[in-house]
């Protein structure tokens, strides 16, 4: 990389830096996305029409563990504790320290956990929390720019870790997610969400039992 690029890099962090303050969570949000394009789905959170239609179909009475990959500045981490019951845990998964940070200090509820790592060690991290397995798992990570061998690890940890029953929730602005859960669900719903920017398509794969 040469000096001019490392030069423009640095300004971009700093305005980033900057927005992050006068801007509350979507500066954070912002700052995320600059500092790391390929790991952040947008440039802004999705909108309540998705968060919505996402949740919809979630059997919230008999859901014990929600998991969430890159939860950004947490987006959809109230709406999912406002729909958990009082015995529920929600544990959301980022390898941004800025975002893990960010919740940690805004969100009290004690069936919130915040962790810093990547969701290819999803069967580790629930363990690490005494579950042997998630009800469900939502992802908006970008699937198409991940580091190459990345989103197929995921999508078959993801499919280990969820119990019969449950479902692997993907928002993206392309089918890859979608793809890759058509490769290990049993049954996978589709979806598309106008009322948002840009519009996105949604999935849900469920874990049937394969012996019924």
């Amino acid at each position: 990389m040469s000096v001019n690029e490392l030069t423009a890099e640095s300004r971009g962090f700093r305005l980033a830096k900057r927005l992050g303050r006068a801007m509350g969570p979507a500066g954070v949000f912002l700052k995320g996305f600059i500092e790391r394009p390929r790991m952040v789905g947008s440039i802004i959170p999705s909108s309540k029409a998705t968060i919505n239609a996402m949740l919809a179909p979630v059997d919230w009475a008999n859901c014990k563990l929600f998991v969430e990959y890159g939860p950004g500045v947490g987006t959809f981490c109230q709406p999912v504790l406002d729909r958990l019951p009082r015995d529920g845990e929600l544990v959301v998964i980022d390898t941004n320290p800025m975002f893990i940070d960010y919740l940690k200090r805004t969100i009290t509820d004690s069936r919130f956990h915040a962790v810093l790592g990547s969701a290819e060690d999803v069967e580790a991290i629930v363990r690490s929390f005494g579950h042997e397995k998630a009800d469900y798992v939502l992802s908006g990570l970008p699937f198409s720019t991940l580091p190459e061998g990345v989103a197929p690890a995921i999508a078959a940890a993801t499919y280990r870790v969820i119990r019969t029953g449950g479902a692997f929730l993907t928002y993206q602005f392309s089918t890859v997610a979608r793809q890759y859960t058509a490769r290990h669900f049993e049954r996978v719903n589709t979806g598309l969400e106008w009322w948002n920017i840009p519009p996105c398509f949604l999935s849900w794969g469920w874990k049937e039992d394969q012996a019924a």
